[in-house]
């Protein structure tokens, strides 16, 4: 009888432990729930040692870190369940004298500081510096795609971005496809600036690179004006350049869609003038009006594209910033056209608040 009495005890034990675990794993199933705990074990173990143990080794202010990790890692409803607790211990330090003003302040601002950062991330579905990792690919991807592709001997390209401000985001980038014969390049200049443009252009990066070497030369400014008046008809407008150069003649057609002209270096007569090519902008009306100009590159010649950016002034008018870049371009001649590049727009930029992102490209016949 007693042996049974105790078998059943044993029983009723166990399946009291069991009950307890699938509790305990059902409320701590997710890593959010888990680190929750664990950042509230952290402050009570700090508000009680401040009391219990040292306030020169445990001030109430040290609870501010678990605060800022938690902004970082928690869903925004975890994250204020340990704000109540932080709030019952720093009461817990106040009453026995070991937290001021000073600090209950603090850590007030930190944590309203902290509930910002969480919701901010948690409109995008992720937490921790998962939502960083993705700006910075978001930049790496628009570098890496807008490099010139290699050229064939006596051929030479080179591009420089530069966003607003020495930001890593910006609205200009560039698209290019070569087959070895045909070098297709089109700069693109998107309206705004920052992140904002940045991911605009990282969308349109990926359709107009699409769309280039994909359609004949003519129809790619039109496919792309009848993309954005498809898709975003409202983002604003869109200005391009492009080229289209045979590398084994040297003949070239520029197209432009409300663009700064491209400017020509003609070796023979040792001077820079600018091609007629016009057209208007993209994505504000559905038929596309486009005047291309023809040309050739001889050796010793180059092509020069460029955004307004570069050559616009608030309070100035753009030829006078086009006529300064004529005139900076003189210099790259005597001192090479791919080593001075990235010489020239830094001296357009010298001593002018720009607001734009700015953009340069630059081809030469050896």
């Amino acid at each position: 009888m007693l042996a049974r009495a105790r078998g059943a005890f044993v029983s009723a034990v166990q399946e009291s432990a069991r009950r307890l675990q699938s509790i305990v794993t059902r409320q701590f199933i997710t890593r959010n729930r888990r680190l929750a705990f664990c950042l509230a074990l952290v402050v009570v173990a700090i508000g009680i040692a401040c009391v219990q143990v040292s306030e020169s080794w445990f001030s109430p202010g040290v609870m501010i870190l678990p605060i800022l990790v938690g902004g970082l890692l928690l869903w925004p409803r975890a994250l204020r369940i340990l704000f109540v607790i932080v709030a019952g211990m720093l009461a817990y330090d106040w009453y026995d004298g070991r937290a001021g003003p000073g600090i209950a302040a603090t850590i007030v601002i930190t944590a309203l500081f902290a509930d910002v950062l969480a919701r901010t991330r948690a409109k995008l579905g992720i937490l921790g510096l998962r939502g960083d990792r993705m700006l910075i690919e978001l930049r790496d991807r628009i570098r890496v795609r807008s490099r010139l592709p290699g050229m064939p001997p006596g051929w030479n390209s080179v591009s420089v971005l530069r966003p607003a401000g020495g930001g890593s985001f910006g609205g200009d980038f560039v698209v290019s496809s070569c087959d070895g014969k045909t070098l297709d390049v089109a700069l693109i200049d998107v309206a705004g600036k920052g992140i904002e443009a940045g991911t605009r252009a990282l969308l349109l990066l990926g359709a107009f690179g699409g769309l280039l070497g994909s359609v004949p030369q003519e129809q790619f400014l039109p496919e792309c004006n009848a993309y954005l008046r498809r898709t975003e008809p409202d983002e604003g407008f869109v200005t391009a350049i492009q080229l289209s150069l045979d590398l084994t003649t040297g003949d070239y057609i520029v197209g432009s869609a409300g663009h700064p002209p491209a400017a020509h270096f003609e070796a023979g007569s040792g001077s820079w003038r600018l091609t007629a090519a016009r057209g208007i902008v993209l994505g504000v009306v559905a038929d596309l009006h486009s005047r291309p100009e023809r040309g050739v590159l001889r050796p010793g010649d180059a092509l020069l594209l460029y955004t307004d950016g570069l050559v616009e002034v608030p309070g100035r008018d753009i030829d006078a910033g086009i006529d300064r870049l004529l005139g900076e371009a003189d210099r790259l001649v005597t001192r090479g056209f791919g080593a001075a590049a990235a010489d020239l727009v830094n001296a357009m930029l010298a001593g002018q608040r720009r607001t734009d992102d700015c953009a340069l490209v630059l081809i030469w016949r050896g």
